[in-house]
């Protein structure tokens, strides 16, 4: 299984950015999928995370009502968008796949991508 993260780079500050995951060797479609993000120094954090069968998606409080996680399960593909991008969601963004209790839980998680960098700056 190989879990792979895509879209970062460098943004101003209100600016956009589309993150991808896809996965070879299953089908996301049947798991929790979580973005998770990381700074230097400090703990992982879960930033938006979707439950198998899209039952319940939620958000840190950081970012709601400006990012926005989805599926596309034709393409294997999970997608987190962020808008209104600020200087502090500057970060190390990882795609999470597991059961859904990883939505919740601070454990469960069987596959981690290798992460893609966000930086926001002017």
């Amino acid at each position: 299984v190989d879990v792979v993260e895509s879209g970062g780079g460098s943004v101003q500050p209100g600016g956009s950015l589309r993150l991808s995951c896809g996965a070879s060797g299953l089908r996301l479609e049947y798991f929790a999928v979580g973005w998770f993000r990381q700074v230097p120094g400090k703990e992982r954090e879960r930033v938006s995370c979707i439950t198998r069968n899209d039952d319940s998606i939620n958000y840190a409080d950081s970012v709601k009502g400006r990012f926005a996680i989805s599926r596309d399960n034709a393409k294997n593909m999970v997608y987190l968008q962020m808008n209104s991008l600020k200087p502090e969601d500057t970060a190390e963004y990882y795609c999470a796949v597991g059961p859904s209790f990883i939505c919740t839980a601070g454990y469960g998680v069987e596959h981690w991508g290798k992460g893609t960098l966000v930086t926001v700056s002017p």
